[in-house]
């Protein structure tokens, strides 16, 4: 059996829609509250708050809120440099970077999330690795519902406790 490297985790996701769109619903807050967040608020490193369909900078700093969680369910983190072809790249508060890519894997347009630098203590493994990598297979499984024109799959009940 492999060994599990705690540090890290890609998944990958198939879409068929135009890569601006792609890259509009992860690089605008707009795009994001679509398919992923209750509340994307970005802010410029001079304390300017991004208009909704406004493209987030390198630097930007976020908060980030979610639909079926209270307002003391925030993430906080930092727009990075993108590399090697990534249309976004940020700081995922305490469980490390996260990076997206459009590819082209068998002729099919696919999403790459990779998360890295996960802490490895026994806590971050499970919260971290675990629970991020549960969240990262929904929330781009949702993103191809929303952008392919189907439903938004998200639970925004907060009442409704999914533990």
């Amino acid at each position: 059996m492999e060994k599990v490297d705690w540090s890290r985790f890609v998944v990958r996701t198939a879409l068929k829609v135009s890569n601006e769109e792609i890259k509009t619903a992860w690089t605008t807050p707009a795009g994001l509250e679509k398919w992923f967040l209750r509340m994307a608020e970005f802010t410029t490193p001079k304390g300017e708050h991004r208009d909704s369909n406004e493209n987030v900078q390198v630097h930007d700093t976020y908060r980030w809120r979610w639909h079926g969680y209270p307002d003391s369910v925030e993430e906080q983190g930092e727009v990075l440099e993108p590399q090697n072809d990534e249309i976004i790249r940020f700081r995922f508060g305490k469980a490390g970077i996260v990076s997206v890519k459009i590819k082209e894997i068998d002729r099919e347009k696919v999403i790459e999330l990779l998360q890295e630098d996960i802490p490895q203590d026994e806590e971050s493994k499970m919260n971290f690795h675990a629970g991020c990598k549960t969240g990262w297979t929904f929330y781009p499984a949702n993103l191809k519902s929303v952008l392919e024109g189907g439903h938004d799959l998200r639970n925004k009940n907060v009442n409704l406790k999914l533990e």
